[in-house]
């Protein structure tokens, strides 16, 4: 059974492209351009991550071409007008940069990515030297595991874990990443326990129960009712 990758550095990319603080405008495009990318880590030194550009950070630019902003909007986007002005990595930046290690979880990740509304971050050591970069993509690798592969690891490490000698008496299927339990349960107050186990395990799209007598509530995402 493949081991369910747990931390960034299970699905990050160690290859990144990365600018230092004094590229100019014009080579900081032509690099997103060639590689791809809607963002750069801009790094000092041996590789220490200060700060990341984005293409929002060059929008400025294009946007105030035709016409100065009026001393309101100045006013209100103070940040946007000075990055209209830039001409390098070290102007553009936002900075510090939003970066995660290594060592933390697809979940802390997902929550940073979410809550600051970026779509990839820098993955850095303690030293905060670069190590790879991850993106919203990657932290959605979990979801390509196999059903054969998620009612394996459902099976041996929620399952038998939880229910000892009577997990005998529940079976587990899954079918696109959606996992049931069927049959008996001695101790139904323990499916509201496996529902939240079995939500835990990565991959895993949602659980339901054939059990009798009434289901568990649900305890929160995924499959909890609106989501982002």
């Amino acid at each position: 059974m493949e081991h369910t990758p747990h931390t960034v550095s299970d699905v990050m990319t160690q290859t990144v492209v990365a600018i230092g603080q004094e590229a100019p405008f014009k080579e900081i495009v032509e690099t997103m351009e060639q590689w791809k990318v809607s963002a750069l880590p801009v790094l000092v030194g041996e590789g220490r991550v200060v700060g990341v550009v984005s293409e929002a950070d060059l929008l400025p630019k294009e946007e105030f071409r035709e016409s100065e902003p009026d001393r309101m909007e100045q006013l209100h986007r103070l940040d946007d007008v000075r990055k209209a002005g830039a001409l390098t990595a070290g102007e553009l930046m936002s900075s510090p940069a939003l970066t995660v290690h290594a060592g933390d979880t697809i979940a802390q990740a997902a929550r940073t990515m979410a809550f600051k509304s970026v779509k990839r971050l820098p993955v850095v050591d303690a030293a905060g030297l670069l190590q790879g970069i991850v993106s919203r993509s990657d932290l959605l690798k979990v979801f390509l595991r196999s059903d054969e592969d998620l009612a394996g690891e459902v099976r041996a490490e929620v399952v038998g874990r939880l229910f000892g000698d009577s997990a005998k008496d529940l079976q587990v299927t899954v079918a696109d990443g959606v996992v049931t339990l069927h049959g008996a349960v001695r101790d139904p107050s323990l499916l509201p326990v496996a529902a939240r186990l079995v939500r835990a395990v990565e991959g895993v799209v949602d659980v339901v129960f054939d059990v009798p007598g009434p289901a568990p509530a649900r305890t929160g995402p995924p499959g909890a009712g609106p989501q982002w």
